[in-house]
């Protein structure tokens, strides 16, 4: 991994640990700050909130900003919001510290994807992105489990005081590794970012992002109760089926990347197909044990896949000035994370057995397929545009108006 890219990594180790750990520490926090487990669970929503909230205002305000300064800064806030979260007198301080922090998510994931890109030739942006986001996958398989450990046994404030150290080395990473010479290059100015929000490209990128993730947690929300009462597999063993599905999200992540460089929009197509059958191959399999774990990382690997290809293309959509999209692409899915568990709990609660809870999931991939389809359709029609065009003109001929 090259170093800048290594610096990037670590922050987001930083971030994704931050965001997930809570919920394995939701009885300690509870205890300690004599709360209900329901209501420490908000403050996971409280944080994917801020994320949302936060991408667009974040982007627009360090528009006109270098981004390696901004990248800085971005780290720096989440060691500060963490170092608040360790030493939170109460719930609802705890609270403002976990949403503030969450601020920084999606601009950073979605500036650090920009910077990323810029770092290495053209035909390995995308495996660039997909380096950054390993990160990401690697906190789901030992940032949080060890998180939670680190908090089981010295308690909870003791993991956050562990990610402020985390988030530290992040920010020494970064200030040392990323190069000015390439980071260094400012947006076009929030003019600029909030034009390219007029493309359809952009929009349709960000649309197949939230579907995408809304087909993960629309069954991923109810994973433990589907191994448990439809697989027959023990609570203990669920901890092991998780950490495989991680494994696997940090496998795809590195196809993802590699394939998106060879054929970005193809990749997005293959995936959501193979996403959608594999939902329903749970739907059939959840009740052979060795099946349902088998096909659990295998969704763990499509997850990832489509993730790299995902941001690059937003990226690619608004080459002129990505910063906004980038992030704005980070609040789509946790737009999708949220609507996703919702419309998840919604089929539950009209009578949906767990079991035929992933046809739900697939019927949402099946939807994010025709956006990529459309989205597809209109690369090539512009395609087919651009060199009607350019032979017009290589005979001399103005184009014809409205063509």
């Amino acid at each position: 991994m090259p170093l800048p890219i290594l610096a990037l990594a670590i922050a987001s180790f930083c971030i994704g640990t931050t965001e997930f750990v809570i919920m394995g520490l939701l009885p300690e926090v509870a205890a300690d700050l004599s709360v209900t487990i329901p209501s420490a669970g908000l403050l996971v929503t409280g944080y994917a909130l801020g994320v949302v909230i936060g991408a667009p205002i974040i982007a627009i305000a360090t528009a006109s900003l270098p981004r390696k300064p901004v990248l800085v800064g971005l780290a720096m806030l989440f060691v500060i919001g963490n170092l608040f979260c360790a030493i939170a007198p109460n719930y609802w301080m705890l609270m403002i510290a976990r949403v503030v922090t969450a601020f920084g998510h999606g601009a950073f994931f979605g500036i650090g994807s920009v910077v990323a890109a810029n770092l290495v030739p053209r035909h390995k942006r995308a495996s660039a992105i997909a380096l950054m986001f390993a990160g990401l996958t690697l906190a789901n398989i030992l940032g949080v489990p060890a998180g939670t450990a680190l908090g089981e046994a010295y308690g909870w404030r003791a993991t956050f005081f562990a990610v402020v150290a985390i988030g530290v080395a992040a920010v020494i990473a970064i200030i040392a590794l990323v190069p000015s010479a390439k980071s260094e290059e400012k947006g076009g100015g929030i003019l600029s970012e909030v034009k390219v929000l007029g493309k359809l490209q952009v929009w349709l990128a960000m649309a197949i992002s939230a579907l995408a993730s809304a087909s993960l947690f629309a069954v991923f929300t109810y994973i433990k109760p589907i191994l448990t009462d439809v697989s027959g597999i023990s609570t203990s063993a669920v901890t092991w089926v998780l950490l495989l599905f991680g494994a696997g999200m940090t496998v795809g992540n590195v196809i993802g990347g590699k394939l998106a460089d060879w054929k970005l929009m193809p990749t997005v197509i293959g995936t959501l197909i193979a996403l959608a059958l594999t939902h329903i191959i749970f739907a059939e399999v959840t009740g052979l044990p060795t099946a349902a774990i088998i096909t659990v990382f295998f969704w763990g690997v499509l997850t990832f896949v489509i993730v790299p290809p995902l941001q690059m293309r937003v990226v690619e959509s608004a080459n002129e000035a990505p910063n906004l999209a980038a992030t704005l692409n980070q609040g789509a899915f946790n737009v999708g994370n949220a609507s996703g568990a919702w419309i998840g709990g919604a089929a539950l609660t009209m009578g949906v057995p767990y079991q035929y809870l992933p046809f739900v999931g697939a019927l949402l991939s099946f939807v994010g397929l025709a956006v990529a389809i459309w989205s597809s359709m209109l690369d090539r029609k512009a395609h087919k545009a651009k060199l009607i065009e350019e032979e017009g003109q290589q005979f001399g001929l103005e184009p014809l108006a409205g063509v």
